[in-house]
């Protein structure tokens, strides 16, 4: 039963990256169709983040009074509402209505599902949990890609995603007797105010490290497509099929540092990691003709991002102890989101004023803060005692 309930939640994490990266793929020609200017994408984006930051901030409450199992199938709806909703959208601002449920839909289920993972899975399947999360939000730029080149147009893209959202949440709907109650479902981990989470020792270096983290990933997740087209000056089905070279790099490295996660440890994965997003950062910056240079650097970046998150979550049982971990991952997703919410939009107004040139110094400046932050954290938790490994 526990593999069989692991392949759901493996489909479940499919289902949360499909529409992530859908918005930066697609952008280029939604922006024409429906007159708005480079930097409105940063709007949607802040609207989609911030519901992603109160259902995460809810996901707490919501875990112990509906379960895991049932969180998640509501929260793939509401996103699969929602992007079926773009597909018929005539208008910008409807666009950002629709961002709300789409926002809400995803934060419940990344907090629910990764401490879920994190308490009771060891660390290459959290390694390869957001390996298929990174494989959903790999396909779905060539989705976005083919749809513009052929008769569908951006909006075909949004409906056949919607219609594989719609189809996982009936398998993960019907898997919900299997999903573990109780203590295992997190329902008697102990409750923490907000406060009470962010007085924990170490939590802040935590939190800041993961907002560094997410203005990376997501920077270049949502400016990939963009930056081949306004800066390359490549076409737009091109462009937007190179925007998965992110996702690709982060979704083979995911799926390789699921054999050795173990034996390296967590700290020894964000190190790693955050020196391979330098050398991926280097190669974006070095001032070549063509864009060769720039498939390798995405590509680069996305392979240093693939450690990263999921060493950060599955240490956070270990970093804050297991009764503390269902609240302290909800406000790390929250920060995560944060992240994900003001820095790319801000780079928009950025790219918009002064070039999209600029990226690999915007990059490189949250680099080093999450390197940082991160080893501030080891700082303050020398001395801890290692919990035992989840047995499956």
């Amino acid at each position: 039963m526990a593999s069989l309930l692991l392949a759901v939640i493996y489909l479940a994490f499919i289902s949360l990256g499909l529409p992530d990266s859908l918005l930066g793929s697609g952008w280029a020609s939604m922006r024409v169709e429906l007159g708005a200017p480079l930097s409105a994408m940063g709007l949607i984006s802040m609207i989609i983040a911030a519901g992603t930051v109160v259902s995460s901030l809810a996901s707490d409450f919501l875990t112990r009074k509906l379960g895991t199992g049932l969180v998640t199938v509501i929260s793939i709806l509401l996103t699969a509402g929602a992007m079926l909703g773009f597909s018929f959208a005539g208008t910008y601002w409807l666009l950002c209505v629709l961002a709300v449920p789409y926002g809400l839909g995803a934060g419940g289920v990344d907090a629910a599902l990764n401490n879920y993972v994190a308490l009771h899975y060891k660390a290459r399947h959290m390694s390869w949990l957001h390996c298929f999360w990174g494989l959903g939000a790999l396909v779905s730029p060539f989705i976005m890609g083919a749809a513009i080149a052929g008769e569908a147009g951006w909006r075909g893209g949004y409906s056949l995603v919607s219609y594989v959202q719609f189809g996982i949440m009936a398998l993960v709907g019907i898997s919900l007797p299997l999903w573990k109650k109780g203590k295992e479902d997190g329902k008697e981990a102990k409750a923490l105010t907000l406060p009470q989470t962010l007085r924990l020792k170490g939590v802040f270096f935590i939190l800041i490290a993961f907002f560094c983290y997410s203005a990376v990933e997501a920077t270049a997740m949502q400016w990939a497509s963009s930056y081949f087209k306004e800066y390359r000056a490549l076409p737009d089905d091109l462009a937007a099929m190179l925007g998965s070279l992110f996702y690709i790099g982060i979704t083979v490295g995911r799926f390789a540092c699921g054999f050795f996660s173990e034996r390296a440890g967590d700290k020894a994965l964000i190190r790693g990691g955050v020196a391979v997003i330098a050398v991926g950062i280097v190669l974006l910056a070095l001032p070549v003709g063509g864009y060769a240079v720039s498939v390798a650097g995405f590509l680069v970046i996305g392979l240093g991002c693939a450690p990263v998150y999921p060493s950060i979550i599955h240490s956070t049982p270990y970093n804050f102890g297991a009764e503390h971990s269902q609240a302290v991952i909800g406000v790390e997703m929250a920060f995560a989101y944060i992240g994900t919410t003001f820095m790319p939009p801000l780079f928009g107004v950025i790219a918009q004023y002064a070039g999209i040139a600029f990226m690999p110094l915007w990059l490189a400046l949250f680099a080093v803060f999450l390197f940082c932050m991160t080893e501030l954290l080891n700082r303050s938790n020398r001395g801890r005692q290692s919990a035992a490994p989840p047995t499956p």
